[in-house]
């Protein structure tokens, strides 16, 4: 069997939270790749979705924004069935919308933990479902979850955020079992630090300083500084393409060597 590369030509994706952040990075490097891209985020951020979908037209992709706020739960099918007919159909979801929370074991309220777990796992489940129903008729289909190192490693100060993580890292190879008779990869990109603009807030909110920063990165990653959000792009490239046909249930670490410690 001759290699099939890693193009993305001809592709659809789906990129939940793909307005800022991480998820940007990944739309656009989809789109580079040569996939069309559904950028799909809250309405409120419809603004930095709109910036995206036209940086992907100018790379020669093709690209429809989608408001949803994720947690709407019984949005999440009509959703994805709507993407599928815009564009014909769904090769590719990534689920990409979360948040942290920095809240200490005494601190984490009932409210808190639904709404953390409903937004990092509970939407993703359900995206991953309303995604496979589609791909399953054509036996062909890429779903890449986005979990985490704190899903791998102990850490304190946000229990709902790590036992979210964790739960994507178990319903991946829970998925990939099952689905992988359709055709359907299913694996996970598990980043460790990484210097997105919500992690930026983060630092000003808590008044850590560059020098904090680097202080704390050399004591707890390898590679001595936090990822970079195109840093992740490949590992998604990667699962998203032909390359990938045999893995299957896979946690695709990109951590800078924060995990091998």
């Amino acid at each position: 069997m001759a290699f099939q590369g890693f193009s993305l030509a001809g592709k659809t994706a789906l990129v939940t939270g793909s307005a800022r952040g991480i998820g940007r990075g990944i739309a656009l490097g989809l789109a580079q790749a040569g996939a069309s891209v559904a950028v799909l985020d809250r309405p409120e951020m419809a603004g930095p979705a709109r910036a995206v979908r036209d940086e992907i037209e100018a790379l020669g992709s093709s690209a429809r924004i989608y408001e949803l706020d994720v947690t709407r739960t019984a949005e999440i099918g009509p959703t994805v069935d709507r993407i599928v007919h815009d564009f014909g159909a769904l090769d590719i979801l990534v689920n990409c919308a979360g948040a942290g929370v920095n809240l200490t074991v005494f601190e984490v309220t009932e409210e808190a933990w639904d709404r953390n777990v409903a937004l990092n796992l509970k939407a993703s489940f359900f995206f991953a479902q309303a995604a496979a129903r589609h791909m399953a008729t054509r036996k062909t289909g890429r779903i890449i979850n986005v979990a985490s190192t704190h899903a791998l490693i102990a850490v304190p100060y946000g229990a709902p955020y790590v036992a979210s993580k964790g739960g994507i890292v178990s319903m991946t190879r829970s998925l990939a079992m099952e689905l992988v008779r359709h055709g359907i990869n299913v694996n996970a990109i598990a980043p460790g630090p990484v210097n997105t603009p919500l992690m930026r807030q983060y630092d000003a909110e808590a008044g850590r300083t560059e020098a904090d920063i680097l202080r704390d990165m050399q004591n707890r990653v390898p590679l001595g500084r936090r990822l970079e959000i195109d840093e992740l792009v490949g590992a998604v490239i990667y699962l998203a393409s032909p390359a990938a046909s045999a893995t299957v249930g896979h946690v695709l670490v990109v951590d800078g060597g924060q995990t091998i410690q």
